[in-house]
């Protein structure tokens, strides 16, 4: 068990196009390339023995060790201390903000001693295609080429390596101000190696990186409490946004245990409509525009291509390049994550039904008139043409938000982003004067009102319920205020919360619903979700409870992880769990954190 390090002991870089995690001590443990949902290259955190990994890390026994990145960037530092000397490595990855994807990736590591002498040591142990692939290697002066069917590899930098199998080891020592920079670099089958690095040349490619991450942060217009922690969450939800198309993945990992030991290990390497429409909504209110616009287009080209399973206009998933084909397989040679097996690459959930995925398109992207500017006739003639469907639609039951494998039903929240996208499809085509049925949208949006008030509710409960007829409590409803299908001080949604209050919330932190009053088709439990953790807070604010929300949003914030991320939920014992770090958790961190510092300022005035 512990040869694996706990989920959150990791920082995250990345490039725009794929991302890699580093241990506190020093670890690559996993890593895919070219892009973020292409087969691993390092994967010990799947597999410990047979996954791969790359070690940089001071040769010693005994130290402590410490982690952070370098203030509003993406360059992550991990320190050692020891009684010999202080050393660090620093990691990242070189940009590419362009739109053109890069069959070249570099994940850069630089090793410094900066007090005594420190002895550093490396290992790369790269294992292609999730460990299914051998690879040759081939050693010369300077360099390690790892030669694999689909891909080749290079190691270059100042630390001699040496043969160890097929793969590599070495080690150097460094007194103060000592520097040792080693590059590898991921290339299509037969590439050749860049230049060798330079301290010179690594030390300018810090800079930039460093100034690319800082100047992208300046342009938010978040100035408030919780800066530190809201810049950190936008510069994750940056990191794990495939540049070439703007589509954002939901995790940087797959595979990753929702319970240790169990079965509910997903692959989140992927875009979903829900997941993207809301983490650009989440960076349009820190005023990133371009990201909410290069997402508009990606998104008006799913509903122009109409890829959706029989016959709906979207899929609930797909590739970051736009493909409609996510087949799931397991990776059955991966023990998984201390031994949470199966290990699923793949998601065969993109067949799912979730009617939900048109309100949360259309209430991220519509939010502001920068982004409806760019949406251009073609593009709301395929909106308008979606709502046109959606309004013959939209009373049938699906598999709802969280993607159980139990069986359709009428899930009240469904309805309710139903009733959101007839809401803002209404406003925009008064906004903007579009052509649009309007009258029918509207006979559409007001039937949902009254259908979920009426089936939605429970009266034993007094409150709004998972799916009708039904008395299960669903913390995805903690959005109908903030989307503006309750008013957020009615009787009936204030009874609502303290329901969850009483069945969900557990000191602060709060459950998805309860899967053995709900059975989702799945064995075991699962941890509370961060990202319903965050809508709480959101909605007690809205609901007028302010001390309680903040105290909430304060205690939230001691289960981030050393450098401020988050995974998909937390466990019993207060520890990460689920793929790292979820976009879901980030961007609802900026909802809570937005809307519970305005409301402390309104105090003021």
């Amino acid at each position: 068990m512990d040869r694996y390090p706990p989920i959150a002991d990791h920082g995250l870089v990345g490039d725009l196009q794929t991302t890699a995690l580093v241990s506190s001590h020093g670890v690559v443990d996993w890593f895919a390339a070219p892009r973020f949902d292409s087969p691993s290259v390092f994967a010990a955190l799947l597999d410990h023995d047979g996954g791969g990994y790359f070690l940089l890390a001071p040769d010693h026994p005994e130290g402590t060790w410490k982690q952070l990145y370098y203030p509003d960037t993406a360059v992550l530092v991990t320190r050692f201390m020891s009684p010999d000397g202080v050393g660090e490595i620093i990691d990242y990855m070189p940009v590419q903000p362009g739109p053109r994807a890069s069959d070249r990736h570099q994940l850069v590591r630089v090793a410094r001693t900066v007090r005594g002498t420190v002895r550093f040591a490396l290992e790369c142990r790269p294992r292609f295609d999730y460990a299914r692939a051998g690879h040759r290697l081939e050693v010369t002066p300077g360099r390690a080429t790892f030669h694999a069917p689909g891909a080749t590899a290079h190691l270059q930098g100042d630390i001699p390596l040496e043969q160890d199998g097929q793969d590599v080891r070495g080690s150097i020592t460094l007194n103060a101000g000592g520097v040792a920079a080693m590059v590898f670099t991921m290339c299509p089958p037969g590439g050749e190696a860049p230049p060798s690095p330079t301290t010179e040349g690594i030390t300018e490619d810090v800079g930039d990186n460093i100034n690319f991450w800082q100047l992208w942060v300046r342009t938010s217009r978040y100035h408030g409490r919780w800066t530190d922690m809201v810049y950190r969450s936008a510069i994750t939800l940056k990191l794990l946004t495939y540049a070439p198309t703007g589509a954002p993945v939901a995790a940087a990992t797959m595979g990753l245990p929702e319970q240790v030991g169990g079965e509910r290990n997903w692959d989140y390497r992927y875009t979903w409509v829900r997941d993207g429409s809301l983490s650009v909504r989440a960076l349009l209110d820190l005023g990133f525009v371009e990201e909410a616009t290069r997402f508009t287009h990606w998104l008006g080209d799913r509903l122009g291509a109409r890829e959706g399973p029989d016959g709906e206009p979207l899929q609930i998933m797909y590739r970051v390049d736009g493909d409609a084909h996510l087949t799931e397989e397991i990776l059955d040679h991966f023990e998984g994550y201390r031994g949470s097996y199966p290990v699923r690459a793949g998601n065969a959930a993109s067949d799912q039904l979730q009617l939900d995925i048109y309100g949360e398109a259309l209430y991220g992207l519509t939010e502001g008139r920068e982004v409806g500017e760019h949406a251009g006739y073609h593009g709301w003639k395929s909106l308008a043409g979606t709502l046109d469907w959606l309004a013959d639609t939209w009373d049938r039951p699906d598999e709802g938000i969280w993607e159980t494998r139990g069986g359709r039903k009428d899930f009240t929240y469904s309805r309710v982003m139903c009733w959101t996208a007839f809401d803002r499809g209404l406003k925009l085509a008064a906004e903007f004067s579009r052509p649009a049925d309007t009258a029918r949208w509207t006979r559409a949006r007001d039937e949902i009102l009254e259908q979920v008030m009426q089936r939605g509710w429970n009266e034993k409960e007094q409150a709004l319920v998972q799916y009708y007829g039904g008395d299960v409590l669903d913390a995805s409803l903690l959005l109908a205020p903030r989307v503006g299908f309750i008013s957020p001080r009615s009787p009936g949604w204030l009874s609502t919360l303290d329901a969850m209050d009483r069945v969900l919330v557990s000191d602060s932190l709060v459950y998805r619903y309860d899967p053995q009053a709900s059975p989702d088709g799945l064995r075991g439990t699962e941890g509370t979700f961060s990202l319903c953790t965050f809508l709480y807070v959101d909605a007690l604010v809205r609901a007028g409870r302010l001390s309680q929300a903040r105290y909430a949003f304060e205690k939230m914030q001691t289960y981030a992880n050393h450098v401020g991320l988050f995974a998909e939920e937390i466990g019993p014992s207060g520890e990460q769990l689920g793929n790292f770090p979820q976009a879901f958790t980030h961007l609802s961190l900026i909802m809570a954190a937005t809307t519970l510092n305005d409301a402390l300022d309104r105090l003021r005035h």
